[in-house]
């Protein structure tokens, strides 16, 4: 097996100048690394399948870290698209947190309101979740080092090769401005 590439640094700046020379020159389509920073170890991964044949081909980019406060915060947030707006004409939760652009842009599922509203007080972190599709984020449960008890998680993948490493690098702020709020509380 082998091991994951780790990229640490002090800030973000580092981390950036670091992850923008490995990504460059070269042609992306298995890539995962480890960002490490502030005691924080954010996954992630870049997936490109280009297909051939008779195969359509696929592509994501995700960022995973583990949440490290004790909570019982759920909360999934999703682009709008014409099946939601039908689902929701028969009933699916789709919770509004107070910003009308925000709200009408996405679907949110959560059981506390007010702190989901809290997490995306930041009007930059708003826009741009509101500018992407074909995007989830959410908490999930994952075992960790095999152990039987599921650890929560904070996930967001976009059905997206992203490698330019500007966009990546607005995504990765925004993702862990929603991972500090979770933790805050």
């Amino acid at each position: 097996m082998v091991a994951t590439k780790q990229i640490s640094g002090n800030t973000t700046d580092d981390i950036w100048q670091q992850l923008s020379d490995d990504l460059s020159g070269q042609e992306i389509y298995d890539y995962t690394v480890f960002l490490v920073q502030g005691g924080r170890k954010v996954e992630l991964v870049i997936d490109i399948d280009l297909g051939g044949g008779f195969e359509g081909g696929y592509e994501f980019t995700s960022f995973k870290a583990p949440i490290t406060s004790e909570h019982d915060f759920r909360f999934a947030l999703h682009h709008q698209d014409f099946i939601d707006t039908v689902e929701k004409f028969f009933g699916m939760e789709d919770v509004v947190i107070g910003y009308p652009e925000f709200d009408e842009a996405l679907i949110i599922k959560t059981n506390d309101r007010e702190r989901t509203r809290r997490i995306f007080s930041d009007v930059n972190v708003r826009e741009l979740f509101q500018s992407l599709s074909r995007f989830a984020l959410h908490i999930t449960h994952h075992p960790v080092d095999g152990q039987k008890e599921k650890e929560p998680f904070l996930e967001f993948t976009i059905e997206k090769g992203v490698i330019d490493p500007e966009v990546l690098r607005d995504l990765y702020d925004a993702f862990n401005k929603v991972l500090s709020g979770i933790e805050a509380g």
